[in-house]
């Protein structure tokens, strides 16, 4: 499955030299000749110029697509910068910076709130990556992998604790800060369903009103996100340097497995059935939907139960073939084409970086770094003893460390590593709801 994402998302190919973008000799941008893609932009730019941008999903898809396209472009393509992620930080932190410069339109990111906030299009982005990437799985290497990843995931978290907690010691902060206020953050499972009931629950553990607890969690997040797009570059670019370390979006390391996922690469590769498509992005909603339904019984986040059901649906053979084909379909369509658009719009609205630079100091950093390497570092080695891939089970792992689904798109984007969507979205959306459930039962207990 990761074979299709690598030939479109990082084509280097299509980025032939013929027009000079910002210093960057390209023919196309994202398969658009350079030409058109600069008219695109400048009737874009007058319609925001002139306050005559829709404040509606098109105005906003407008927005993020023409930004996506540009910056995830010059990111491919800037020595060493490419190498750790560029297209992932260039999406993500630039639009930040603009938004807290104040040089970007109110009119603008009223279009994008529209679309990622108001339309939740974030939401649907990630249940089309998870539940179509789950289905287009094989069945059997899907939970060996959920199975194996356990391991790491539980062994690298509670080594990133106690280095974290050992680094804020030694830097001046106390166990209690440091735990509360910096690694649970880091390893909550986002903003959505990390900080914000966070928040909640630290309201209404220790008093005062929950955005007071929002500023103080969120930066921690944040600069841990950065970590774990940067590491998972590194490791991308440290598989390449020892193919033995990488299984270039393989978890499992056996030959049997390669074959299979060799296989699921080359049924990928057909002809896409957009009558199918359609069917399997209703049942991609209804996924979600019952999620949501499941979380009133079970009081355990929508998301969280959405992968369950996804993989106990793959797992039992209850999904038509023909529909698992039009979930994939949905899947190669968002993961190939709305990536880097999707995190322009994260990075408007999602990356406050004036609640970064607030609280920004070499040691507040150093706790970060020392949370997110540490995880990724262990799980690292301890891959061989699971007969994984070294840099895969690094790289799952450190999603644990990223803001939520959003964290893992950006974080496998950064690695050309889409296919490994559902092992990060359990490790992220698990491992965060853990997370936050021990972190309010300690709270409570030590207050």
């Amino acid at each position: 499955m990761n074979h299709i994402e690598s030939n479109t998302l990082h084509d280097g190919k299509k980025l032939t030299s013929t027009h000079s973008l910002g210093g960057l000799s390209v023919k196309e941008i994202c398969s658009v000749p350079v030409w058109f893609f600069a008219i695109m932009c400048v009737i874009v730019g007058s319609a925001a110029w002139f306050g005559t941008l829709p404040k509606n999903m098109i105005g906003g898809l407008a927005i993020i697509m023409s930004l996506g396209f540009i910056l995830s472009t010059v990111g491919k393509n800037i020595p060493v910068i490419k190498d750790i992620g560029g297209p992932a930080i260039f999406c993500l932190m630039i639009p930040s910076i603009l938004v807290f410069y104040h040089i970007i339109p109110k009119n603008v990111l009223d279009s994008v709130h529209v679309l990622m906030k108001d339309a939740n299009f974030l939401y649907f982005v990630i249940a089309t990556l998870v539940v179509g990437s789950i289905l287009g799985m094989n069945r059997i290497i899907l939970v060996q992998g959920m199975i194996r990843m356990f391991v790491p995931l539980v062994v690298g978290t509670l080594t990133a604790v106690g280095v974290g907690l050992f680094v804020g010691k030694a830097v001046g902060y106390s166990f209690y800060h440091t735990f509360f206020y910096i690694i649970v953050p880091i390893i909550g499972g986002g903003i959505g369903e990390g900080i914000l009931p966070l928040s909640l629950a630290y309201s209404s553990i220790l008093g005062t009103t929950p955005d007071i607890y929002v500023a103080q969690l969120v930066p921690a997040a944040v600069i841990g996100n950065i970590f774990a797009i940067v590491c998972a570059g590194f490791l991308s670019k440290l598989g390449k340097m020892k193919p033995e370390l990488s299984g270039n979006g393989m978890l499992i390391r056996t030959a049997e497995d390669n074959a299979i996922f060799n296989n699921i690469g080359d049924e990928g590769n057909g002809k896409t059935d957009y009558s199918l498509m359609g069917a399997g992005l209703l049942m991609i909603c209804c996924f979600f939907i019952f999620g949501g339904l499941l979380e009133r019984l079970v009081h355990i986040p929508g998301p969280v139960l959405m992968i369950v059901m996804a993989v106990l649906c793959k797992y039992a053979k209850v999904i038509p073939g023909r529909m698992e084909t039009g979930a994939k379909s949905c899947y190669k369509l968002i993961s190939t084409s709305l990536i880097w658009p999707t995190m322009i719009g994260l990075g408007m609205l999602y990356v406050p970086l004036e609640s970064v630079v607030s609280v920004f100091s070499v040691a507040y950093v150093a706790v970060c770094a020392s949370v997110v390497l540490s995880m990724a570092i262990v799980s690292f080695l301890l891959a061989r003893f699971l007969n994984m891939y070294s840099v895969e089970a690094s790289i799952v792992t450190v999603c644990h460390s990223g803001l939520g689904g959003t964290g893992d798109v950006a974080i496998l984007s950064a690695c050309d590593r889409m296919g490994l969507m559902p092992f990060a979205q359990i490790s992220t959306r698990i491992g965060g709801a853990s997370t936050v459930i021990l972190a309010t039962m300690l709270l409570a207990a030590f207050s």
